[in-house]
């Protein structure tokens, strides 16, 4: 009821206000909703705060439009998809690698590491050889952190590989993000092949290309590359000579060692002295405030002599046991059992039973079983949340503290917070312990994952966790049957695909003994079925999401024809369910106009590309990263028509958005702050209004606005209208631009009365100020027609849905697509007003101008025939509306045909093609209604 429910809350309260960086929602409502409010909250602040996404084009830009500020962020890189979790996970390798503080006398070999780099070419890769825990990360993540701070210039590419099998361990997926990383370095935006073999194939072109316009020298490093799946197949091109200023440094182990690497030139790890092993054993211990004897000090140092127990892993091991036991245990009864340890795997064991030893009840000596092996078996990992579902019984209290004591004695780490086995020997020696039985074993725990993930999805559930995990654990079974089924889930395939995991779910259907074209044409069939069931605008968005997922998959794989037909239906549904100048268009444009490309039907593709520019700029503003995509792709466009100049052209214009976007990352909260103070103390010392003061006030008000803070928000907005209107005067546009962005933030609040006010005076100002088809005039009428509908004021509302009409003839001519759908709008509205005679012609005049554009068979004219139907059937005119509703059903069944590849596509053999005409103009701005 709007009121603190107790004294401990109020507490809370109280706390959390006192605490300058935490956020507190004041939220009266229903459980879900208030979890709604925080879910929002967490991803603006994690979007803009942390990861510093973009929103560089504040200036001019009106607040409101929520759809258009949600398109997708997959694309960052051209058309490339790029996996934000893949990209995590090797920050947080790295930064584990480098987490010791002992250097444990490395001196030398950083010594001949710099050799290699200063070194003139070519030179093959250097080889950093040494056994298990020999210190071969430590020391090339050490390396790396003094070359940053040391060599600026010098750009270093790395990547850590974790466990053999893993995500990580993938080549196609290396090879892809060292690709990515080279060309955001180089401000090079191309296009990018998926197909596996081709992107590996392709790699050393595109290395002598980007390290071309590279002023420095470029490391790439690859830490344990032997435990990449088909090392020496999939990195040939390590043999081939490298460009002048690469240089390559590769660790191995040396037992795994590929046999034509043995001739490159080697750094081998020798095992630890014994000043390196007494000086690591005395950090851990001293940590733990325990002092060894002379004697227990000699009695390590003759054990830690051979090669087993004297690298870093083993010895830091050794120093954590001792130190675990502490004051409270026998060091000596410890110390003579970890000398009967040769080797890091028998360690562990030794670690492993004090662990067991240290638990109250056979209970919790099974449960920490359970999730050693459950992490084992999986594919990346498991989340402390999975665990709690997969074992009930496990409490929060148990779980943190076996979690405890397994990281502290270097058994488990977390990674993109999955728990992982922070080194092979600790795996290895699981194995050893609880799967002795071998493959039945191994075979139960993952049928335990495959039925915890198996009724995730059969609950709709689909996580990037399900689609990472159920699949691999299919192929590992060999359960073809459940495999096929796994895949044909739609949302699967979707998440692996848009997180760029290509080869992975090639290699899922190969297993399959499916060709690509089967495969399509299963995709096809399971996409009709999902069609069959879908409803409502946010469902259709979705099956828009997945045709588009499935066509940009089978342009990937060369299947140019297939893909056209999803891509097309895509373009449809968006441009049905959103407005046709929405940025989700844009993407589909874009999309489809790439298949274009690739099949060499140029003319086409330019239009495409020139209405997916059109809707980027008015979305988002003339220098949005997006807006430099399309320019990007219009460029490569005219260069492959040998139109060198106006390629040239539109680099330049891009390079200079990227190079401005790229500046003004970082933390928007940061740069809103000293903006803020910049402001305060501009209008303390001078005190002036001029209209560059109320645009910045106008700007930090759009920031506190995306940033949830609508208070604030609301301060600096007012601010910024009131020095608008005594400076510039109250019918100036650029106080219509203040009094848009007020409305929006009232509209947010639920201040209906005060946005439509303020909506009404900004429509008045723009009428008189700007030109009929001006887009500004246009989002004015198209948010307040919105808003009246919201309201109910359908009244209201008829005018403006009226001058939307005549907006879209002024600027397209009355014949134009545009027109007829701004005429459906008005023909729903009057429908919701119960005035079927108004909407019948225009529903008959928007059939004609669809009919004419698009011909007789196309989906926009069968939804108006189904609208026309609905409003004989009302008018009783039953006989009627059963022959528009049979010709609906005719092009919807037709169209359902074509989706699946089983008739003839509707594109010509000279590349004309209806979505050039059904990719309708960004001005036209008002929304759909309900069709």
């Amino acid at each position: 009821d709007g009121r603190v429910s107790s004294a401990s809350v109020q507490q809370l309260i109280d706390q959390i206000s006192c605490v300058s960086k935490a956020k507190m929602i004041d939220h009266v409502g229903g459980v879900e909703e208030g979890a709604y409010e925080i879910y929002n909250c967490v991803e603006k602040i994690i979007k803009q705060d942390i990861l510093g996404c973009e929103m560089t084009d504040l200036e001019g830009k009106d607040l409101g439009s929520k759809e258009d500020s949600t398109a997708p962020e997959e694309e960052v890189f051209g058309d490339v998809l790029w996996d934000a979790h893949d990209e995590r996970e090797q920050m947080e390798a790295f930064q584990q690698a480098s987490n010791s503080t002992c250097e444990l006398g490395f001196e030398k070999y950083f010594e001949r590491l710099n050799d290699l780099v200063a070194a003139p070419a070519p030179i093959p890769p250097l080889l950093v050889s040494g056994g298990p825990g020999s210190g071969k990360s430590l020391l090339l993540s050490k390396w790396i952190q003094l070359q940053q701070k040391h060599s600026p210039n010098t750009l270093i590419l790395y990547h850590f590989v974790g466990r053999p099998m893993s995500t990580s361990s993938e080549s196609a997926l290396i090879i892809k993000r060292l690709t990515l990383k080279l060309m955001q370095h180089s401000w090079l935006v191309s296009p990018l092949t998926f197909d596996p073999a081709k992107l590996l194939e392709e790699f050393p072109r595109w290395l002598e290309k980007l390290s071309a316009r590279h002023q420095g020298s470029i490391i790439i490093i690859i830490d344990s590359i032997d435990q990449i799946q088909q090392a020496e197949k999939h990195m040939k091109w390590l043999i081939d000579p490298l460009p002048v200023n690469v240089r390559v440094i590769v660790s191995v182990n040396v037992e795994t060692c590929p046999q034509a690497w043995r001739l490159w030139p080697t750094l081998h790890l020798d095992p630890l002295n014994s000043r390196d092993v007494k000086s690591l054993i005395s950090a851990e211990c001293s940590s733990a405030n325990v002092k060894l004897t002379k004697e227990q000090e000699k009695k390590l140092e003759r054990h830690c002599r051979s090669a087993t127990t004297c690298n870093a892993l083993y010895v830091t091991l050794l120093g954590k046991t001792i130190a675990c036991v502490g004051n409270t245990g026998n060091i000596d009864e410890i110390l003579q059992q970890c000398c009967q340890c040769q080797d890091t795997v028998s360690l562990y064991r030794l670690v492993l039973k004090s662990i067991q030893e240290s638990l109250q009840s056979d209970k919790e000596k099974g449960l920490l079983r359970e999730i050693l092996c459950v992490i084992g078996v999986s594919h990346n990992g498991v989340s402390e949340s999975e665990l709690m579902e997969l074992y009930p019984e496990l409490t929060s209290a148990v779980l943190a503290s076996l979690l405890h004591s397994l990281h502290k004695m270097c058994l488990l780490t977390y990674g993109c917070g999955l728990l992982k086995f922070q080194h092979l020997q600790a795996w290895e020696m699981v194995k050893l312990e609880y799967m002795e039985a071998g493959e039945n074993v191994i075979s139960t725990y993952r049928q335990k994952l495959v039925e915890y993930f198996t009724m995730q999805l059969s609950q709709d559930r689909v996580t990037w966790r399900s689609a990472d995990e159920l699949p691999w654990l299919f192929q590992q079974q060999g359960d073809k049957q459940k495999l096929h089924k796994c895949l044909l889930n739609l949302f699967v395939s979707q998440n692996l695909y848009k997180r760029g995991h290509f080869a992975e779910l090639l290699s899922y259907w190969q297993l399959v003994g499916k060709d690509k074209s089967s495969m399509a044409a299963e995709y096809f069939d399971s996409l009709k079925e999902y069609e069959k069931s879908s409803e409502g605008e946010e469902s259709m968005i979705c099956l828009a999401d997945l045709y588009e997922t499935l066509g940009r998959f089978l342009k990937d794989l060369g299947l140019l024809s297939q893909a056209v037909a999803p891509l097309q239906r895509s373009l449809e549904i968006r441009e049905t369910a959103l407005d046709p100048d929405h940025p989700r268009v844009a993407q589909s444009l874009h999309q489809l106009a790439g298949v274009y490309v690739q099949w060499k039907k140029f003319g086409n593709a330019e239009q495409l590309y020139k209405q997916a520019l059109e809707i980027s700029e008015n979305a988002y503003g003339a220098e949005h990263p997006r807006v430099a995509r399309e320019l990007d792709a219009l460029a490569t466009l005219y260069q492959k028509q040998n139109k060198y100049e106006q390629a040239e052209q539109l680099r330049k214009k891009s390079f200079k958005i990227r190079q401005k976007a790229a500046r003004q990352k970082g933390s928007l909260c940061g740069f809103a702050l000293l903006r803020q103070r910049a402001l305060q103390l501009e209008e303390l010392t001078l005190g002036k209004d001029t209209p560059d003061n109320a645009r910045t006030l106008n700007e930090l008000g759009v920031l506190y606005y995306l940033q949830n803070n609508l208070e604030t928000a609301e301060l600096f907005l007012k601010r910024s209208l009131e020095m608008r209107e005594r400076v510039l005067g109250s019918d100036h546009p650029d106080c219509a631009q203040s009094l848009n962005n007020l409305a929006a933030l009232y509209n947010e609040k639920k201040h209906y009365d005060k946005a439509e006010e303020l909506y009404e005076k900004a429509l008045d100002i723009r009428r008189r100020a700007l030109a009929p088809d001006h887009p500004s005039l246009a989002y004015t009428v198209k948010h307040l027609a919105v808003l009246y509908k919201k309201m109910g004021k359908l009244d209201k509302a008829v005018p403006l849905y009226e001058l939307a009409v005549e907006i879209r003839q002024k600027s397209f001519g009355p014949k134009h697509p545009s027109v007829a759908t701004a005429l459906v709008n008005l023909a729903v509205l009057y429908c919701q007003m119960k005035k079927q005679i108004e909407a019948l012609p225009l529903y008959e005049r928007a059939l004609k101008i669809y009919e004419d554009s698009f011909g007789q068979m196309h989906p926009r004219v069968g939804e108006t025939l189904k609208n026309l139907a609905v409003l004989s059937y009302e008018r009783g005119d039953f006989e009627k509306a059963a022959e528009l509703y049979k010709r609906a059903m005719e092009i919807k069944e037709a169209e359902t045909l074509l989706i699946g590849g089983k008739a003839t596509s509707r594109h010509s053999s000279s590349g004309d093609t209806f979505s050039l005409k059904s990719a309708l103009s960004p001005n036209a701005l008002l929304e759909h209604g309900q069709r």
